[in-house]
């Protein structure tokens, strides 16, 4: 049996896309495991998840460093020591560098509460309210060194509802969010995806 690719997990906040991609790995024929988790917040509720999964987390504040290269030259040795084959951003609030750009290329994913490139940035839900958008849903897609402006995997579409406030909307897209995160996961250790330009080509068979 071929050996699980071996996931990172950046995070902010509650995790609960972690929690998802966790429990994804842990069913059967599931081609990945996360083996560490990396927060920039002490107080993180996804931090103290990871912790009762058993698996090894730490938190890298920021303000600790000198440098934004010095920051992620801490994160890159954590990524060393634990063989990381693929990071996920999973609601992490910081902009990722040059440094890590360059060391994982096309080996960092992220999911975005919008059908990309429509509402990028924060408040993406709040956006598409404001537009009077009839539909809206998420986008995992590979981090580049925009906000948002990687190469896109998959997209889920969520209808927007009359009477649908931030937190309704936000609810029904995270659900979404849920599923579509481990599917590219997978498909990524598949060997299933290839980037070509701003394109991100999906084939039928393993590799």
């Amino acid at each position: 049996m071929n050996e699980k690719g071996r996931v990172a997990v950046f995070l902010s906040g509650r995790g609960s896309n972690f929690v998802s991609l966790y429990r994804d790995s842990l069913k059967t024929g599931a081609n990945f495991r996360i083996e560490a988790v990396v927060c920039d917040r002490k107080k993180a509720p996804g931090l103290k998840k990871a912790k009762r999964f058993g698996i090894p987390a730490y938190l890298l504040s920021h303000c600790e460093f000198s440098s934004q290269a010095e920051y992620e030259k801490k994160m890159i040795d954590l990524l060393k020591q634990h063989r990381i084959d693929l990071i996920c951003l999973a609601g992490y609030m910081r902009i990722v560098g040059e440094s890590l750009l360059r060391r994982y290329p096309n080996r960092i994913m992220n999911i975005h509460p919008a059908l990309l490139p429509a509402f990028a940035g924060l408040h993406a839900q709040k956006q598409a309210l404001d537009h009077g958008a009839k539909a809206s849903g998420c986008t995992v897609h590979f981090t580049d060194a925009g906000t948002d402006t990687g190469p896109i995997i998959l997209q889920r579409a969520v209808a927007v509802r009359e009477g649908d406030d931030e937190e309704t909307l936000s609810r029904r897209i995270l659900k979404q969010e849920h599923r579509a995160y481990p599917s590219a996961v997978r498909l990524f250790f598949s060997g299933r995806l290839t980037v070509v330009g701003r394109r991100v080509l999906i084939s039928e068979n393993e590799k």
